[in-house]
């Protein structure tokens, strides 16, 4: 982290002393969730680290708030901090996994579409209805590599009935068959993540490609999988 932060300028180090609130408060939000010996200095910390690279990253010509640039970049990395602690049950990493992927979904959507989205109504509803289609598509990889039976009970639906159950076993199957009939290294990507449990910083690494290029390759292999997924039925 002091190497980057050893990068930057003045009006950098500006905006990281403004974002400081907004990393306290987006650790304490994501703190509440995890157990109570969970240091809130560590996540703070890991926060930290994204919005150092957020504020090395932005670009002010495009005339976005730096805030909501930072947003998801701090997030971000408060969940792949998380996700290296040894403590955590696997139901509970699921979680954080699940919770770091649409993070990534979330702020890729914004990066790409926001600006424009924000200049009809339109925009908005195609911008709100391509943003909800990737987190589906998130949800359902997240459970798509699981064993019969073994779930995880932050993400279940209590309520399905046993029809809706089954057709959600129909289309994780689905989905698992269209991941392992994807290109070489979207495949690695999606199984490295979701099946494997890395990050999406740790899976890059191995697939030897940078964190940026990375989260361009898993939003677009979600809009593939979405594509195919309406193409075979599973979406009617």
């Amino acid at each position: 982290m002091m190497s980057i932060a050893n990068r930057l300028d003045q009006s950098d180090q500006q905006l990281i002393e403004q974002a400081q609130p907004m990393v306290r408060s987006l650790a304490t939000q994501i703190r509440r969730n995890l157990p109570v010996g969970v240091d809130l200095d560590d996540l703070i910390a890991y926060g930290q680290v994204g919005l150092v690279e957020a504020a090395k990253d932005f670009d002010r010509d495009q005339g976005s708030k730096f805030t909501t640039y930072a947003y998801y970049r701090i997030r971000g990395a408060i969940y792949d901090g998380v996700s290296k602690m040894s403590w955590m049950s696997r139901a509970r990493y699921k979680r954080i996994q699940y919770h770091s992927m649409a993070n990534d979904t979330l702020r890729r959507g914004h990066d790409q579409s926001a600006p424009a989205a924000e200049s009809s109504l339109a925009g908005q509803a195609e911008w709100f209805g391509n943003v909800t289609e990737k987190l589906a598509i998130v949800y359902l990889t997240s459970h798509a590599h699981e064993q019969p039976g073994v779930r995880d009970s932050a993400l279940q639906d209590r309520a399905a009935t046993p029809v809706a159950a089954a057709a959600g076993r129909e289309i994780c199957a689905k989905l698992r068959e269209l991941v392992s009939a994807l290109p070489t290294p979207a495949r690695l990507l999606i199984q490295t993540t979701y099946f494997e449990g890395a990050t999406l910083r740790e899976a890059a690494r191995r697939l030897g490609i940078s964190k940026s290029w990375a989260s361009r390759l898993h939003a677009k292999t979600l809009e593939d999988l979405a594509r195919s997924l309406r193409k075979v039925g599973a979406g009617e």
